[in-house]
């Protein structure tokens, strides 16, 4: 049974910081390109980062330079660091694994920006 569990989310003020974290279970995690999507109430889902089995990265251009993308194949864990958080950031963050064949979502952690 495959199983993304994110962590991580909470409401943080804005300029702070969060780190989510996704553990995966039930996969080839190292085979996986990983990745963070986020939906912002009555907003379509939308990439926010990327990095596949080799550790290229990838990112949308609204968190360039403030988001960071990792994983550590050794504990089949996804990482998403957060900086310079604004209140647009505020989502749910989906964890996403997938490859040619197979595509599997978590179910989200909240991320909520405000003073």
């Amino acid at each position: 049974q495959v199983q993304l569990v994110e962590s991580g989310g909470g409401l943080v003020q804005p300029g702070g910081s969060l780190r989510l974290s996704c553990a995966a279970s039930g996969i080839i995690f190292s085979s996986y390109r990983m990745g963070w999507y986020r939906q912002a109430p009555g907003k379509q889902r939308e990439l926010v980062a990327t990095i596949n089995s080799g550790g290229t990265t990838n990112y949308a251009d609204s968190v360039k330079g403030r988001f960071t993308i990792s994983r550590d194949n050794a504990k089949n864990t996804v990482y998403l660091q957060m900086n310079t958080l604004k209140a647009e950031d505020t989502a749910v963050y989906y964890c996403n694994a997938w490859n040619f064949v197979m595509n599997y979502w978590g179910k989200g952690t909240l991320v909520t920006v405000s003073s």
